[in-house]
């Protein structure tokens, strides 16, 4: 088939499937999946095999870059120690720990070889955790599961390449843990200079085209140097994702982000989806190289099943002890919080802050308002980490959803496919790595949203409700005091005339009364208020077009109210 007819085939399925998931109550990605299993064993499809290259170094980038954006790095930060400690320790013991079964059980398998399997088994996809952000867990959840995944590429590709190493010749436990550090910090240094950079060049680029393109070649702008020196370029593009996303809505035009947003989501779409259709297709040639070398795929299915469970039995007794960690950690958080809420009143009486018991003051600093100032910021800070711990506390229901939705996916296979093709029973191995990755998709990704009903962690919408309507009266608040600033000047430096201000200063009163009243909306009718309010644009949009057509008005105020209309309509998608 000509590549482009695939393409485009390729294309129309994503769509198609994409659409009815929702409908049918199935994630897309277990559809695909199963879409392209159904194609690959079609007569007149030939087998297909794509190059682990191409998933590793021109797909994952982008994804993860793009992921890693929409990652809250707020909440990253005030979960880095449980990430990490999924994304590094969980990734070495399972690798270890499935070489070692896999060894005992496959003969002249060799112990390097058979962690290098564990190795591409171990790490979560961060492809797959869409099918948790659509099950609608708790906001703390998406972020450990993504950062995880987002992160334990490195600790697994590093793995892999030395246990590959370890099976040719000799390799120390020294040797491993400094390329892993090497891999992590050197990609976080070329990660973070290439996010700085991309975010001040494009603040500098006034066209929205240029500026959204620009965006396009920055996770291979941070994988290519990464990869170059050895570092993991995964890594990479995940840090400048991060430094991006926390950065440009500070630097960017609302209209660049809003763009960019919008792109990237249908490149996000296209990739994810064809991601694993892949999956799905790469299964007749996988089946097919097993039987011509062992006569049947039952082997590989067994030890596939085998190494799945594993893998969850491991990650289930590292939750069990994450969530009792936290928990013993957490018994401090009271006392911990009234001591920064009395440092914090100290602060505001112009004071100093009271050194916590067991310890002495250090000397004062000569600029003493500036070090209040900061100290202030990093006291509200920490007591916003501590109530929002608090709040999104991990209990064992919370356990069962990190346990159930450590997925496994295009990592994994991609993975298996860079093993050497002089490696003992590559073939078999392969399709082991292929049913872990799948099985894991299909039978937790099918389950999953089923697991949080059942448990009840699904997100909280009137905590939700309530943290906007204190985060908008803040904003108003901040308006009103930019109004009120004597220094407040237009920019060639005239002063606003006071009708202006006036205006202004109604129009934020009203917002303050329009939030209000949504606040005291059952979330039924604040739902049905803005649909209602879609209708009538979609109505003032019908007049619109009506009177473009018959040549009314110019074509220009006809643009210009068009774009208002849906302006307006977007505000309001983006509320509901």
């Amino acid at each position: 088939m000509d590549p482009l007819v695939a393409a485009v085939l390729a294309v129309l399925l994503v769509v198609v499937v994409t659409s009815i998931a929702p409908r049918v109550g199935v994630a897309a990605p277990l559809l695909l999946v199963l879409a392209g299993i159904g194609v690959s064993v079609l007569p007149f499809v030939p087998p297909v095999e794509v190059q682990p290259e191409w998933v590793l170094g021109v797909v994952l980038p982008p994804l993860l870059y793009s992921s890693a954006t929409n990652v809250p790095a707020m909440d990253f930060r005030r979960d880095l120690r449980t990430i990490s400690a999924f994304s590094v320790v969980l990734v070495v013991v399972s690798a270890v720990v499935v070489g070692l079964v896999l060894d005992a059980v496959v003969p002249d398998l060799g112990l390097a070889t058979a962690i290098a399997i564990g190795a591409v088994v171990s790490p979560t996809d961060a492809v797959a955790t869409s099918i948790v952000r659509q099950a609608g867990v708790s906001p703390r959840i998406v972020t450990v599961l993504e950062g995880e995944s987002l992160l334990n590429d490195a600790s697994a590709l590093v793995l892999l390449r030395s246990a590959i190493v370890a099976a040719a010749g000799t390799v120390s436990l020294w040797g491993v843990a400094g390329d892993f550090v090497f891999a992590v910090v050197v990609a976080v240094v070329v990660g973070y200079v290439v996010g700085r950079l991309h975010v001040w060049a494009r603040g500098h680029l006034t066209q929205t085209t240029s500026n959204v393109a620009l965006s396009f070649v920055v996770p291979f702008v941070a994988f290519l140097p990464a990869e170059h020196l050895g570092a993991s370029g995964l890594v990479a593009a995940v840090t400048a994702g991060l430094v991006t996303g926390h950065a440009a809505p500070r630097a960017l035009r609302a209209q660049d982000r809003v763009t960019e947003q919008a792109v990237w989501r249908t490149i996000e779409l296209l990739l994810e989806g064809a991601v694993f259709l892949l999956m799905g297709l790469e299964v007749f040639a996988l089946v097919e190289d097993v039987r011509a070398a062992h006569g049947s795929v039952w082997v590989a299915l067994g030890l596939g099943v085998l190494t799945a469970t594993v893998v969850v039995a491991l990650r289930s007794v590292f939750v069990a002890w994450s969530v009792w960690e936290l928990a013993r950690r957490s018994r401090r958080a009271p006392q911990v919080r009234d001591w920064l809420t009395h440092a914090q009143e100290r602060l505001d009486a112009g004071g100093s802050v009271p050194p916590p018991a067991g310890r002495t003051r250090g000397p004062v600093g000569p600029d003493v308002a500036h070090g209040a100032e900061a100290a202030g910021r990093r006291v509200r800070r920490k007591i916003a980490d501590i109530d929002y711990l608090t709040a999104e506390r991990f209990g064992p229901r919370e356990g069962v959803v990190l346990v159930w939705a450590g997925m496994r996916g295009v990592v994994t296979l991609a993975a298996a496919q860079s093993l050497p093709s002089g490696t003992p029973q590559r073939s078999l191995l392969v399709l082991v790595a292929f049913v872990v990755a799948a099985g894991t998709l299909l039978v937790q990704g099918s389950t999953l949203p089923w697991v949080t009903r059942r448990l009840g962690v699904t997100g909280r919408d009137e905590d939700d409700a309530a943290a906007s309507v204190a985060l908008h009266a803040e904003l108003h608040r901040a308006a009103r005091a930019r109004l009120d600033d004597p220094t407040l000047r237009q920019p060639d430096g005239t002063p606003y005339p006071p009708t202006v201000v006036e205006r202004e200063r109604e129009r934020i009163a009203a917002l303050d009364v329009s939030t209000s009243e949504d606040s005291e909306l059952h979330a039924r009718d604040l739902a049905a208020d803005l649909r209602l309010r879609v209708v009538l644009l979609t109505a003032q949009r019908r007049e619109l077009l009506r009177l473009r057509d018959l040549g009314t008005y110019p074509s220009g105020t006809l643009r210009q109210a068009l774009a208002e209309l849906d302006a307006a309509q977007i505000g309001i998608e983006l509320r509901s």
